[in-house]
């Protein structure tokens, strides 16, 4: 039954959007949907929240581009506060993070690349939150604190090129990973998910050549079935009336950033959502058989150990640990590659400039707060303080002509390059590419279409180099270690 809904649903989006011609497929002379690359059965991304590549790598010493090193070992790297003061890069006594300290709003990214000098970490952070401490963006956490991921990109491929997409927030980054644009999207309020990207998303074109997928994440109660699935429709639907109708300003507050799973950034039929979200559980069980669908999008959740502040992110490493730790030890192994990497920099200081980009699309970036209609000129009139206040943390170039700043990401396969440092420049559009050059798939936008897939980490030619999954650190927090929920 389900599936029959689903093809339902899928003729009614494939009504709202537009595909690439065919003469764009990696292999023209094969039909779309055809395995161009057999050895890889299964392709896991793990996207965690809100770090950039210095503030957790920039340590790692002989291996990548990390921070650099004075003759104490140091970082010799600083910046300047508005009035003046010099803010080393430090490391950060605790692992637990200050709340909503630092900003990777779009303005504050923005202030923070200060076209391409990379000063203003400090003081965006003065400019725009001025009650905030500041020097925490300098911050930076070494492999006492982080030693199992410092050991897996000792072990494993390291990328020390993957930037973000764009220069803003976890929303529309996360829209790149899915649809190769944020469409628009500049911010993490929800009352502006109830759109849809001109060609579609990977999960569309997965869905239409038969190729399996799940978007796994923490599900509350450990439950999936259909009351899940009608909870999460109407939160779907609370969305497009607030996209539609002038919040209720007492509420204005409260709302923030509103997402259980990537796939929850665009809407999302009941159906779809049964056959292809579930739960983490789900997901370690399909690992540990060797049962994981074609590509797996594994979530963390999103207000316990994502590794957004203000949380400990020993608690994130544990999860992200023992997602690993499953893959490589389930029985599935063999034909896996699995991708670590995180959404966006999270405010947090990197010390080398984003390239410029090729803009996805020609969607310009657009705040709800900004909109020139009556509706939101009574919003102004009800709520100014909040709208103010929401305007300053959009403003900014509204293009995606360039990318965000670095952040860790590691390769992880039998296939794996042992010692492989790749400093190609990758985004989260890399993901579709390896999937489209997979799968023989067309690009949905101008930037998957110009991406580069990390598959100069494997190496197909010679026996697996990591056919026995090899030892790796443990977290500093084992998972399950805390009480569920906190």
């Amino acid at each position: 039954m389900w599936n029959q809904l689903e093809q339902r649903e899928l003729k009614r989006v494939s009504r709202r959007i537009s595909g690439y011609s065919d003469g764009q497929l990696p292999a023209p002379g094969q039909p779309a949907g055809t395995d161009l690359l057999p050895q890889i059965k299964h392709i896991v991304v793990l996207m965690m929240e809100n770090h950039s590549y210095d503030n957790y790598l920039g340590m790692l010493t002989g291996r990548g581009e990390g921070s650099p090193l004075g003759p104490d070992g140091e970082p010799e790297v600083s910046n300047t506060g508005v009035q003046g003061e010099s803010v080393p890069a430090h490391h950060l006594a605790s692992t637990i993070q200050l709340p909503e300290t630092p900003s990777q709003s779009w303005h504050a990214t923005h202030l923070q690349w200060a076209d391409g000098k990379l000063d203003g970490f400090v003081s965006a952070t003065q400019q725009l939150m001025p009650d905030k401490d500041a020097t925490v963006a300098m911050g930076y956490w070494t492999e006492r604190d982080l030693p199992f991921y410092y050991g897996l990109a000792r072990t494993f491929p390291l990328a020390d090129r993957w930037f973000s997409s764009c220069l803003g927030p976890t929303f529309p980054n996360r829209r790149f990973l899915i649809s190769g644009t944020a469409n628009g999207l500049i911010d993490d309020l929800p009352m502006n998910l109830a759109d849809y990207p001109e060609h579609g998303t990977i999960f569309d074109l997965l869905s239409a050549h038969g190729i399996s997928w799940v978007n796994y994440h923490p599900l509350a109660g450990g439950k999936t079935g259909l009351r899940s699935a009608l909870r999460h429709r109407r939160r779907m639907l609370r969305r497009r009336l607030r996209s539609l109708r002038v919040p209720n300003p007492s509420s204005l507050a409260a709302l923030g950033k509103d997402m259980q799973f990537t796939g929850d950034i665009y809407p999302l039929g009941v159906a779809r959502y049964m056959l292809h979200v579930r739960g983490t559980d789900q997901f370690f069980s399909a690992a540990d058989q060797g049962t994981l669908p074609a590509f797996s999008l594994v979530d963390p959740d999103f207000k316990v150990y994502s590794e957004e502040n203000p949380q400990d992110i020993h608690k994130g490493e544990s999860f992200a640990a023992e997602v690993i730790r499953r893959v490589m030890h389930g029985k599935g192994w063999a034909n896996t590659l699995l991708i670590w990497l995180y959404d966006e920099h999270g405010g947090y200081h990197d010390h080398v400039p984003p390239p410029p980009a090729v803009e996805p699309d020609d969607v310009p970036g657009r705040s709800v707060f900004s909109r020139r209609t009556g509706i939101h000129a009574l919003l102004r009139m009800l709520a100014p303080a909040y709208v103010k206040n929401a305007q300053k943390v959009d403003a900014g170039p509204q293009r995606y002509d360039r990318y965000g700043f670095r952040v860790p990401a590691v390769v992880v396969s039998p296939y794996a390059r042992p010692g492989y440092v790749t400093s190609q420049v990758f985004d989260h559009t890399s993901v579709l590419k390896l999937i489209e050059q997979k799968w023989n798939l067309p690009p949905l936008t101008a930037r998957d279409a110009a991406a580069v897939a990390p598959l100069d980490t494997l190496d197909f030619d010679n026996p697996p180099a990591f056919a026995v999954p090899p030892e790796l650190p443990e977290p500093a927090l084992r998972w399950g270690s805390w009480p569920a929920g906190t």
